[in-house]
């Protein structure tokens, strides 16, 4: 065998899985596609986000929250190994509402997700509290409040991954790059993966691999229906320090340049519009009419990977013990999950009562219903 564990997918999921099993002494190879491949990454908005996650799916609030509340000691040790900054707030996050229709709305949707964990970290606030905490921010006047959730922050998504990526091989693993799976094979005490360099072994393989992941896992019968959600972001110059919060579609980033989303897109491309780019300044605008005279610098548009009812799905195979699948749309909160408990569960070779929400014979059962 080549590895204890293969982990097909560097991405943030991956590569965060890979990370937390090499810190338990396993023998990890993680097997990375194409230089061009789609990856979260890289059209990011980087917040590490709680309020309103799992609106419909309780386990993924509760998941969602205790990931949040790792993060901290998280990224210690992640840094501390690496010895490389990866810039990190933790100052709560806020959600504009622009009207009382919003506003009932975003109240309405808080404590459905209060009514699960019985946690109240979020909280709906008025004009005057938010104004008291964005001091330097005169707000549009169609601005009547906001939810702020205390434990919401904010990362660099590109420091973060290149973290990852450097600890896993501080940690004796194994990362190579450019080398696209073609194939995974069971054979006789574990899985053969073919790949564009060669063959490789292991016992056990997680396959992380995003919108690529149902083309590996179906042939072998562990189905992970996926479909895809664009999200265009704009970003304008840098400015002057005036969003001392991140907020859900509009965030200051650590070199002060402005973050303008996102859209929802129902497409399989990565194109931008110019529609869509008019839509997002214009919001931004109501929110915070100063940025009417910032310049645009730069607009792109990436992939979600979004699963039917939107919440991750954490999927082993019933006929090839030692087959897993991870994929989600919100890699960069759940980091720190996917690096502590998920990542422990799956080197053990079977996936455990904690995570069965999250399996992806959840479908089987809706369908029935």
């Amino acid at each position: 065998m080549d590895a204890d564990i293969i982990v097909i997918g560097a991405g943030v999921v991956g590569a965060a899985l890979a990370y937390g099993m090499a810190k338990q002494h396993h023998r990890v190879l993680v097997l990375d596609g194409a230089d061009r491949d789609l990856r979260a990454a890289r059209a990011n908005f980087g917040l590490v986000w709680v309020q309103g996650k799992g609106a419909d799916t309780p386990a993924y609030t509760v998941l969602t929250r205790e990931s949040s509340d790792r993060w901290p000691s998280f990224l210690t040790d992640l840094t501390d190994l690496v010895e490389a900054k990866v810039d990190y707030s933790r100052r709560g996050g806020l959600t504009f509402c622009l009207g009382e229709a919003e506003y009932t709305k975003r109240a309405a949707l808080i404590a459905r997700t209060h009514n699960y964990g019985g946690d109240t970290d979020t909280e709906m606030i008025d004009r005057a509290a938010l104004e008291h905490l964005l001091p330097a921010v005169k707000l549009g006047e169609e601005v009547v409040g906001a939810s702020f959730c205390e434990r919401d922050g904010v990362v660099n998504p590109l420091q973060l991954l290149a973290a990852l990526h450097r600890a896993v091989a501080l940690l004796g693993g194994k990362i190579m790059f450019r080398n696209p799976v073609n194939k995974i094979s069971p054979i006789s005490g574990g899985f053969r993966i073919s790949t564009s360099q060669g063959e490789f072994h292991a016992p056990r393989v997680v396959v992380a691999a995003g919108f690529l992941t149902p083309t590996l896992t179906n042939p072998l019968g562990l189905i992970i229906p996926l479909r895809s959600e664009r999200g265009q972001l704009l970003v304008t110059e840098r400015l002057a320090p005036i969003l001392p919060i991140p907020a859900s579609g509009l965030r200051q980033s650590f070199e002060g340049t402005v973050m303008i989303g996102v859209t929802h897109e129902t497409v399989q491309d990565t194109a931008v519009s110019v529609s869509s780019a008019a839509k997002l300044a214009k919001r931004a605008v109501r929110i915070v009419p100063a940025l009417a005279s910032a310049r645009l610098v730069r607009q792109w548009g990436g992939l979600r990977v979004i699963p039917p009812d939107r919440a991750p799905i954490y999927a082993e195979s019933a006929d090839y013990p030692g087959l897993f699948a991870a994929v989600c749309h919100s890699g960069v909160t759940l980091a720190a999950a996917h690096a502590t408990s998920l990542a422990s569960t799956m080197a053990t070779g079977r996936l455990s009562e904690e995570f069965a929400a999250f399996s992806n014979r959840r479908f089987d059962v809706q369908k029935c219903a």
